[in-house]
């Protein structure tokens, strides 16, 4: 049996309380002796002599000539249980804050939250709140729905917020038929539990709370600005109770990361995370049938996780989101301005996680464009600005994350145009009646895609550039460069897989070439992150995007189609496994990485032969081929109908032939002015683009180029390090 210095010692660890086979009930034949009177401990005496137990243990006189004192009145517990031993009740507060007893357990506040945030006294920023309420919650009325929206046109709100249905309210929030239902929350399952469930979130972190509020708001706030800071602040000012349990503890675990980053909090021991973790998911099970802007907000915290990842969590979230209405454009409602804002922040968020879910699990995404109303992100959609930065050492740039949060929504726009063209049961459908024009059909969606990826990268504010990192900060730019290449990745990923023996091996190896171009530029960014880098916040979706980099060496590695190749390929995946070892120690979110990709490829490169089987792998599509497709989508739904493919257009710069540092960042972007055999962007060349100068190779004319044709005039001459 173990002890910590704090633990209270109960003899009953020690001695077992005499069996009598009497019921349950307790008796009290004898008082207490004066020694276990005053340690509140169950007094025994053996065969009814003295002295007692405790007293014989301590080697002490036991006597019974103390008065007893004066008796404490005892706070009713809720849900108490009769204990059959006769041992002392415990109050389910106890339980979930760790099973401590009372005397042990620290101090929290017992303020009573407030009921109604419109009855709040003095200026606060929820009194008009829609989907903050704390006593109620909304639900979006749908155009299908049984409230007609003619009717809801004819009705004239403006004079009056609310209009009562029932025991719930009716409230419309722009001037045509945008409006809501809100319902009470008391009479919803489990909602008599939530002031005990936030207690006992409470009681782990405690007295630490307000220095892990702190902690979070300094560091992974800025990055991923989901929360109001403000009315975060304001309501634990009052109490802690005014949260959603699962908001409440899905700040502290996410804070318990950096607890080192603290003067105050590094030299104590840490809170129980398991144990937060474990009543964060509980809450918020409970509380998805009265959802209200904090369930997004804890939901997608609670994905930030290291452990976090959940495609399940990921589309409860998306459902919620439409049931307040995330999804359509709030820019003309009568709510506050913050919660406006709040709301795009929030439904953003959403749609970065249902793309970068969606990728890393490999599922139908949920959020689609005919289904999406919300509007960019503009500067006063954020209430924090360079005034609320802090200071202190290891702090995130509040103005920074907030143009990283809105590069990665771009970025997500992007990853979305990739995964609806590419990795579709429709998509898979085309490319398989497309399989005789080989990877031209493919290469031809793949262009503009390939474009809006490339301007992005080079059109990223000078402070986001890897190197920008101001002294004694985190910086957490890492996440989207690396989801930048996670992106390329996925895109050249389904280019390789469509090689076949129907392309012309000089086309088959500008598209292997630029695939290895893409990969060392990859490595090479693993390689140069900083621990500035590694010990910020990183996205939920990081973690696969590094592990993506191994999965994709795996795949060059099996369509290699030279020994030599195979085996640098080989070689690049023990290196690239290294070079993540070496940093998993400055970022312990790393080791997932390494265990999801010696999962995904520890066993499965074991089957790749030791001489290329180039037969297997350029014949893939004959499989295919014999497959009838299913269904077939209208034309212009996105993946393209096109039932001949013209000449392919690949975007292969100057510099992706370089195998030096990575060729993002290119001063200068093609103009139609250089272009030779094509007009404007169009569909007839290949382009390699260059510093200074743009070359066109016509892809018509590959079938009649010879197998040792030289591209080494087309390769560059180096390019800047963006990334």
């Amino acid at each position: 049996m173990n002890f910590s210095p704090t633990s209270a010692f109960s003899p009953n660890e020690f001695f077992a309380a005499p069996n009598d086979g009497s019921s349950g009930t307790k008796t009290r034949s004898r008082r207490p002796c004066d020694s276990c009177r005053r340690r509140k401990s169950r007094c025994e005496l053996v065969d009814g002599a003295t002295p007692c137990v405790l007293c014989r243990f301590h080697r002490q006189e036991c006597t019974f000539l103390e008065d007893p004192q004066p008796r404490k009145r005892k706070a009713a517990s809720l849900n108490e249980e009769d204990s059959n031993s006769g041992a002392s009740k415990t109050t389910v507060q106890d339980k979930r804050a760790g099973g401590r007893s009372p005397i042990a357990a620290p101090r929290i506040r017992q303020e009573l939250p407030v009921g109604n945030y419109a009855n709040l006294r003095g200026p606060s920023l929820l009194k008009k709140t829609l989907g903050l309420q704390n006593h109620r919650h909304s639900r979006l009325i749908g155009s299908t729905s049984q409230y007609e929206q003619l009717l809801l046109e004819l009705g004239d709100y403006h004079q009056r917020d609310e209009v009562p249905v029932g025991l719930s309210a009716l409230r419309k929030v722009n001037a045509l038929d945008t409006a809501f239902i809100l319902s009470p929350d008391e009479g919803t399952r489990n909602h008599e539990d939530e002031i005990q469930d936030l207690d006992a979130i409470e009681s782990i972190v405690a007295p630490h709370g307000q220095a892990l509020i702190h902690l979070y708001f300094r560091i992974v706030h800025p990055s991923f600005p989901v929360l109001h800071k403000k009315v975060y602040l304001e309501k634990y000012q009052r109490t802690h109770r005014e949260f959603a349990p699962p908001l409440l503890a899905a700040v502290y675990i996410l804070a318990l990361n950096w607890w080192s980053y603290s003067s105050d909090l590094a030299l104590l021991p840490k809170p129980d995370v398991p144990r937060l973790e474990k009543l964060a998911f509980k809450t918020m099970n409970d509380i998805i049938h009265r959802p209200k802007l904090s369930t997004i907000q804890a939901g997608l915290l609670l994905l930030q996780r290291p452990e976090g990842d959940s495609w399940a969590l990921t589309t409860q979230l998306v459902g919620l989101g439409q049931d307040l209405g995330l999804h359509l454009d709030c820019t003309d409602w009568r709510i506050p301005s913050w919660e406006r804002g709040l709301r795009k922040r929030l439904a953003w968020g959403l749609f970065m996680q249902d793309k970068w879910g969606s990728l890393v699990h490999g599922r139908p995404s949920h959020i689609t464009a005919t289904d999406w109303a919300v509007t960019p992100l503009q500067e006063d959609d954020f209430p924090e600005n360079a005034a609320d930065e802090d200071d202190e050492d290891g702090s995130t740039e509040v103005e920074k994350g907030r143009t990283l949060f809105c590069e990665m929504i771009r970025l997500s726009e992007i990853l979305a145009l990739v995964l609806s063209n590419f990795y579709t049961i429709q998509a898979e459908i085309d490319f398989a009646q497309h399989t005789q024009d080989g990877v031209r059909y493919i290469l031809e969606i793949a262009k503009p895609i390939q474009l809006s990826l490339r301007q992005w990268h080079s059109n990223l504010p000078p402070e986001l550039r890897m190197e920008n990192i101001a002294m004694r900060k985190l910086s957490s730019t890492g996440y989207l460069h690396l989801g930048y290449y996670a992106v390329e990745i996925t895109l050249h990923r389904r280019i390789i897989r469509s090689l076949s023996s129907v392309d012309d091996p000089s086309l088959r190896a500008i598209c292997q070439q630029a695939a290895q171009t893409r990969l060392i530029s990859a490595m090479d960014f693993v390689q140069s992150l900083r621990p500035e880098h590694l010990q910020s916040f990183w996205y939920s979706a990081s973690k696969y995007c590094f592990a993506l980099i191994g999965t994709f060496i795996s795949l060059l590695w099996v369509t290699s189609t030279e020994k030599e190749e195979a085996d640098s390929y080989k070689s690049k995946l023990d290196e690239y496994r290294w070079t993540l070892r070496l940093s998993s120690k400055s970022a312990d979110f790393l080791e997932r990485a390494i265990s999801m990709l010696a999962t995904s490829t520890g066993v499965l490169v074991k089957a790749i032969p030791s001489q290329p089987n180039i037969e297997f792998i350029l014949n893939r599509h004959t499989r295919r081929i014999s497959v009838p497709p299913t269904s077939q989508i209208p034309s212009g739904s996105g993946s393209g109908s096109t039932t001949e493919a013209h000449s392919a257009t690949y975007d292969l710069s100057e510099s992706e032939t370089h195998e030096g540092p990575s060729p993002d960042y290119i001063s200068e972007e093609p103009s139609p002015s250089n272009t030779t055999g094509a007009e404007g962007w169009g569909t007839e060349g290949l382009w390699f683009g260059s510093t200074g100068q743009t070359q066109f190779l016509n892809m018509d004319s590959l079938g009649d180029i010879p197998n040792g044709f030289d591209f080494s005039a087309f390769s560059g001459h180096g390019a800047e390090h963006g990334g």
